[in-house]
């Protein structure tokens, strides 16, 4: 346990210090994550980029405690999740993160309102009411309440995986791709939501993303190249993050 505050990092949500995830030995050896130190600030709204195979999953992996990590620390708040047992990460997941991930993750059997307070009945906690009908009803999901997930559109359907992040709170919303599978119309309202909950709800979120357009969004885009950072943006917008992609695919 850790005994004392690092007040340094007192606004940080999530931070990795010299994070390293290797793969495999010797010949085989994949250094993914190669001593990544980074700070995610609480109430922003970051988007990790770089070109495929540079770490940016693997990293947004390492840090939810979704994959394990080979050396270095992984913190969300002042939880070091790199001492953590499996079973203490499974219930800081389920308490304090909320998750979107591309392929929507929804339970097929489960209505668009179960699948939204699943992570809350999990862990046996009670549903704001009020909250919960301001997410739905921000979220346009009203009419869709009593859908399965097989009645929904695919853009429908990542607004009920965003209710569901959303509704119990999370310190931290972590999105793998999370417009991936989506129209651009369905992808821009996705965007939208998260942006509105760091706007107006002082909501963390960080996306991984390959999308120029999503990361558009973002307070500040991080770009990886072989598991390194190779370079960061604030304020960006597409064409500045053209720009930087364009350097790191040539390389």
């Amino acid at each position: 346990m850790q005994h004392h505050t690092d007040n340094t990092h007192s606004n940080s949500a999530a931070r990795a210090v010299n994070l390293q995830r290797i793969y495999g030995h010797g010949e085989t050896e994949v250094r993914a994550v190669d001593g990544i130190s980074i700070d995610f600030l609480d109430g922003q709204f970051t988007a990790i980029m770089g070109p495929s195979g540079s770490g940016k999953s693997t990293l947004m992996h390492c840090m939810a405690g979704l994959d394990s990590i080979s050396s270095g620390k992984a913190y969300i708040g002042d939880t070091d999740i790199s001492t953590l047992r499996d079973k203490e990460i499974t219930a800081l997941r389920r308490d304090r993160l909320g998750f979107i991930f591309q392929s929507f993750n929804l339970v097929p059997t489960l209505t668009a309102k179960e699948n939204i307070t699943l992570p809350l009945d999990i862990a046996g906690e009670k549903v704001n009411q009020e909250w919960f009908d301001e997410v739905v009803w921000r979220l346009g999901l009203k009419g869709r309440l009593q859908h399965r997930p097989s009645e929904l559109s695919g853009g429908q359907q990542q607004r009920v995986a965003c209710a569901r992040a959303l509704v119990s709170r999370p310190d931290i919303i972590f999105g793998d791709e999370p417009t991936g599978n989506l129209d651009s119309n369905s992808s821009a309202e996705v965007l939208s939501i998260l942006r509105s909950a760091v706007d107006k709800d002082g909501q963390t979120v960080v996306i991984v993303t390959h999308d120029p357009k999503a990361a558009s969004y973002a307070d500040r885009v991080v770009f990886l190249a072989d598991g390194r950072i190779a370079d960061e943006l604030a304020k960006p917008d597409v064409e500045s993050i053209l720009g930087v992609m364009g350097k790191l695919e040539d390389h």
